[in-house]
């Protein structure tokens, strides 16, 4: 691009106007003209301070950018480094003067009509089709090149700025970026248009929005976060005053629901985790609600995998008004340069005597109550190894739907009943065969002491005389937590494959760094999957008997209604995220919740310890490691049915890819993406390197200064490995306790609130608040910061806990669910 042109097409791009000039200028000349634009500065400056609307273009010039430019129309070709100046130059011409000539615009304007982000005026064409576009603004499309240039990811751009499209990119591969591009282009295009980023949780919302500001720069103080726990006249002052908006699917849309003239305003969405616009999800709502008051805007949809089936692909493309689909696998030619390679080793394990008799004798149980079932013909026979609960689902709705003639009233409440208790069972039989006998044993116990409220399935198991000896025989096994000394249990083959594994990664990564640096520690990270809250406990209580070596963490969702083990809050998520990332711990052990969506940061070992039949999750958590070296990607399976479900998942994953690659004409694409340029521009490339500012997060969305969030409930912390003894921590405990909750030494410490009513004797200690503390930062110490310490009892020793530690203890229970009700 030549100088001249360079120059037009970016006073285009801010709204400023300038004479062209044909004649090229030499250095001096350059250098007086410079000393002209100066003094005119001079001038302007007894004129009335300029609005900052430009502030996206000063975010991206650094402060000693120089004013001369270079005009001349034949010039050999610059280097990139001169592009860039010479594009930092232009720049600082144009914000002058469109500065001058929006105040100007700004001035003439009555005082209740003046606008808090005016659009630039001068050149400005009216398209009464478009209300809100800026033609002069409109020539160009803007690729930042402050990242290095992927070409996959620029064509992905440019296709998602002119139709509705669906971004599929392998985890790690930069769909945030190529929507960080696409919003920007619209916040220029739209100048008094809003842009909306959705995604599917909190903690992700909060993630996007540094990394969009991260990748194109754009005014933090234009760009806002929403979310249920602001209240509603609140935000829509934000709506009012914000252009840019990160928030969830359920905010959007009740938002929407308020406020009718919101959106018109919507210029482009942003929908992330795509592949969850399925049914009647709120992302499905939020498009529903928007076509039906406006089509003026763009969609743009990003996921990792498009669905698990051909049919859930179309679902998603119907939902979100898709007209186009960019799709790359990992072995796409123009992915492979900028991906790792990942081995993925499958491990089959045989399930072994112990758990093979256990299953027997289970499935003699599940076949009193599936016969009963299938006497009164309301289910077909079938091979009880391979019964699944979809299939009893299936059977129940049929039964509901068309009961035989010859079950009476009675009969039919029966059978409802017996259908509940086979699901149920089913469901046991699946922990038994994919977790192993401890998660087993805690659903059963469930069921026994009737906190799962079955009672029914209760009565009929208790009558059951094989149900009641496998029963107390596990009980003998895995009703007490193992000690120190004890004997570790392994309720599956599996769980001691997966210890092998992880052990055998820390030993050899911890040898190889002993011998190359002569340190011992090692920066490596690992990352097991499981799909229950239980098993991911029993993971975690597996692994930390080898601390220090292995300091392991669990990830859980936050919702705790029916669970055994009280889930993490999403503000607890973002700090055990951001302690993994930083080395506080080097095992996380995860259920779905880490699948998707959070930059969990690079991982180097991937352990799943189950099948998953939809590829979808299977493709999700492949996606955690490879980002930045090579990643190793291990996958636990029980001989028999758990192999067959993982291999179909293969084959589905892979013949999905070939259809939606090979053929897209097999899919009912949307036909009326909007055009969002009016007809005959068509923008063209240009590329610029963009200079952006430190983020400031956000007032409490991360750790609190005032306060320390505990990451460890108390199922986590005290059942480890049991108290060592005298009641001081064990090795576990006190590796746990110093790498999640010790305070550092430039941390405040806390010190206790002097109470007025307690009257000290003479021969006291001094108040902590006397003792001086030679300059160390000191601060009231709060129940409220260690909150998540006071739901239940703390183990004690000798003394027990009085009546009014008890109430307290409810009291603090009654708070939080008060606060859960009040997020949803």
């Amino acid at each position: 691009m030549s100088a001249s042109s360079n120059q037009r097409t970016l006073f285009q791009t801010w709204g400023a106007s300038s004479p062209p000039r044909n004649v090229a200028q030499s250095k001096k000349e350059r250098k007086k003209a410079a000393g002209r634009r100066k003094a005119s500065q001079s001038d302007a400056a007894q004129r009335p301070a300029p609005n900052p609307l430009c502030s996206e273009v000063r975010s991206f010039t650094p402060r000693d950018a120089p004013e001369e430019i270079s005009h001349s129309t034949e010039t050999p070709k610059p280097s990139a480094y001169e592009d860039e100046d010479e594009d930092d130059d232009l720049m600082v011409v144009a914000v002058i003067e469109a500065e001058e000539n929006l105040q100007r615009d700004q001035d003439s304007l009555p005082q209740n009509e003046q606008l808090t982000c005016p659009t630039p005026s001068v050149g400005k064409i009216t398209y009464p089709d478009f209300p809100g576009f800026d033609s002069s603004s409109a020539t160009v499309w803007i690729y930042p090149t402050n990242y290095p240039v992927r070409e996959y990811q620029l064509h992905m751009s440019q296709a998602a700025l002119f139709q509705n499209t669906l971004v599929c990119l392998p985890t790690g591969l930069g769909k945030t970026f190529i929507a960080a591009v696409v919003m920007y282009n619209f916040y220029r295009w739209y100048p008094a248009g809003k842009i909306v980023f959705m995604a599917p949780t909190k903690p992700l919302v909060a993630q996007q929005i540094e990394a969009c500001y991260n990748v194109m720069g754009i005014p933090q103080e234009h760009m806002a976060e929403l979310t249920g726990s602001t209240a509603a006249h609140r935000r829509q002052e934000v709506w009012r005053s914000k252009r840019i908006f990160f928030l969830t699917p359920q905010v959007m849309m009740n938002d929407l629901s308020r406020d009718s003239r919101l959106a018109p305003q919507i210029k482009c969405l942003v929908i992330d985790e795509a592949h969850k616009a399925l049914g009647n999800h709120a992302y499905c709502q939020v498009i529903r609600q928007l076509s039906c008051q406006t089509r003026q805007f763009r969609v743009l949809a990003l996921s990792a995998t498009p669905g698990g089936e051909t049919k859930s692909v179309q679902c998603v493309i119907s939902n979100l008004l898709i007209s186009h689909i960019e799709l790359r696998s990992e072995e796409s030619p123009d992915i492979l340069a900028h991906s790792y390679q990942r081995c993925v080793e499958k491990i089959v394990v045989p399930i072994g005597d112990m758990l093979a008799s256990y299953q027997t004798r289970y499935l003699q149980v599940l076949e009193k109550f599936t016969s009963r079932l299938i006497q009164n013909r309301v289910m077909a026979h079938k091979d009880l190894q391979n019964l699944t609960k979809y299939q009893l689902l299936l059977a129940r709705d049929q039964f509901r739907k068309n009961p035989p003639t010859h079950i009476k009233g009675p009969q039919q409440g029966m059978l409802e009943g017996d259908f509940a208790l086979c699901i149920s069972l089913c469901h046991g039989y699946e922990l038994l065969m994919q977790m192993g006998l401890r998660s087993f044993f805690l659903f059963i116990q469930g069921i026994m002491d009737g906190s799962r409220e079955m009672s029914r399935a209760r009565n009929e198991l208790q009558r059951t005389p094989t149900f009641m000896d496998l029963y107390y025989e596990i009980e003998t096994k895995f009703a007490k937590e193992p000690g120190i000394d004890d004997p570790y249990v392994y309720g599956h083959p599996k769980l001691q494959k997966l210890d092998e594994v992880v052990v055998q990664h820390f030993h050899f990564l911890t040898q190889n760094a002993s011998s190359s640096t002569g340190a011992g520690e090692v920066g490596t990270r690992v990352m097991i999957f499981s799909s229950f809250r239980d098993s991911v406990q029993e993971i975690a209580l597996m692994l930390n008997r080898h601390s220090p070596l292995i300091r392991a963490m669990t990830f859980t969702g936050h919702g705790s209604a029916g669970k055994a083990v009280k889930g993490l809050t999403q503000k607890e998520q973002l700090e055990v995220v951001n302690r993994f990332r930083q080395g506080g711990f080097n095992t996380l052990v995860s259920t779905c919740v880490g699948e998707e969506g959070l930059d969990i940061g690079e991982v180097d070992l991937i352990v799943c310890f189950d099948a998953q039949k939809n590829p979808t999750r299977l493709v999700q958590r492949m996606g955690r490691t490879g980002r930045k070296r090579q990643g190793r990607i291990v996958v636990t399976l029980a001989q028999g049915r758990e192999e067959r479900i993982y291999n179909q998942s293969q084959r589905t994953k892979h013949s999905l890819l070939k259809s939606i690659m090979g053929d897209k004409s097999g899919f009912d694409m949307y036909p009326n993406s909007p055009r969002m340029l009016p007809e005959g521009l068509n923008p063209t490339l240009h590329k610029m390197h963009l200079t952006c500012g430190q983020f400031k997060q956000r007032l409490g969305s991360r750790r609190s200064s005032k306060g320390r969030h505990s990451l460890i409930h108390l199922q986590n912390f005290f059942c480890q490995e049991g108290t060592a003894s005298g009641g001081f921590l064990s090795s576990t405990e006190y590796s746990l306790w110093e790498s999640t909750m010790k305070l550092r030494e430039d941390e405040a410490q806390p010190t206790l609130r002097r109470s007025s009513r307690c009257v000290s004797l003479p021969h006291d200690e001094p108040f902590q608040d006397d003792i001086p503390k030679d300059g160390v930062p000191v601060r009231e110490l709060s129940l409220w910061e260690w909150r998540h310490w006071q739901h239940r009892e703390l183990p004690t020793h000798v003394v027990d806990h009085s009546l009014r530690c008890q109430h307290y203890i409810k009291v603090m229970q009654l708070v939080d669910d008060m606060r859960e009700e009040n997020k949803k």
